[in-house]
């Protein structure tokens, strides 16, 4: 199992009263695959420039799909970039995936429904051993988790426990999701602008 499978399982297994947003998960899910891919070699980071290596295969659907989709030219694409246009329903994606592994139930529709209710992840040993590397606080995923608040935020401590790549990437994250926020907040605001003139 990849780290953004165990992030999607531990966000798939939240109780229905903790929600997700499934923005904030596609942005996480990106950087987790970006993680994933600078562990296996597939890419490197020259600044916060993703610069991809060539002939790696992680026998990963999902990854080997993001290793095909890295700008294999000059001038590469940040991680902040990447994370943007990978994560553009990524969280759809491996939601897809885990049912199609069985980690997800399928869902039973009657009828059309505009919104469907989010998945949720099965109870499996997968499912068990993503939470349990969640909860011994395994910085990536415990941090990523964070960023869905769907875990305690990891302690600060003066020397970062993973790389400093890695720890741009993850910084990276963090300004995306906070970013999409303030999107959110923007858009709220307007519609009740928006309402409160109509009703005069």
């Amino acid at each position: 199992m990849t780290t953004a499978r165990d992030l999607a399982l531990v966000a798939l297994g939240l109780p229905a009263d903790r929600r997700v947003e499934q923005g904030d998960l596609s942005l996480t899910l990106a950087g987790a695959e970006a993680v994933d891919l600078l562990a296996v070699g597939a890419l490197t980071l020259k600044g916060d420039l993703i610069v991809p290596n060539s002939g790696t295969a992680t026998g990963d659907r999902l990854l080997d799909r993001a290793v095909t989709s890295l700008v294999r030219r000059e001038p590469y694409e940040t991680v902040g970039e990447w994370l943007w246009r990978r994560g553009d329903g990524l969280a759809a994606d491996y939601a897809e995936d885990l049912a199609r592994a069985g980690l997800v139930p399928p869902r039973r529709t009657r009828g059309f429904r505009l919104r469907s209710p989010r998945p949720v992840a099965a109870d499996s040993p997968e499912r068990r051993r993503a939470e349990e590397r969640q909860a011994a606080g395994e910085p990536v995923l415990a941090t990523l988790a964070a960023f869905l608040k769907a875990g305690d935020t990891p302690a600060r401590t003066d020397e970062s426990p993973v790389g400093d790549a890695v720890t741009t990437v993850l910084a990276a994250v963090g300004d995306a999701v906070t970013e999409l926020e303030a999107v959110r907040l923007r858009r709220g605001v307007e519609e009740d602008a928006f309402e409160n003139l109509w009703r005069g």
